[in-house]
């Protein structure tokens, strides 16, 4: 990592679907939709969407790993526009647990590889 690197864990690009919902404070959804991993680390990831993510809401992923599906909580650090119209979330992983942690990896692992 870079002197200027603040990030614990290095992201790697990859592009990867994620359905989403938006959780507001009293747990209730409020938005849904789709979108799609930018890059990847074990902490977060960036997230492409069509509509702007309110920061201000908790997001549930489900997230596509080659033929593995996680489910990650996670906080929304930043949200601007992208390119093309469309929009990027930087999340934070919340609420994690080590199986998906585990399936994240492994993913990490082999695409650093290449």
């Amino acid at each position: 990592m870079g002197i200027n690197e603040r990030r614990y864990h290095p992201r790697i690009n990859a592009l990867n679907l994620i359905s989403y919902n938006c959780i507001d404070a009293t747990k209730n959804v409020v938005a849904q939709g789709m979108g799609r991993t930018l890059n990847v680390s074990e902490d977060g990831i960036l997230l492409e969407t069509h509509v702007s993510i309110d920061p201000k809401y908790t997001v549930e992923l489900a997230i596509g790993l080659e033929d593995e599906l996680i489910n990650i909580k996670g906080s929304i650090i930043f949200s601007a526009p992208g390119k093309d119209e469309k929009y990027e979330a930087g999340i934070e992983f919340v609420e994690t647990d080590d199986a998906s942690i585990d399936i994240l990896k492994k993913y990490i692992k082999v695409f650093s590889e290449q």
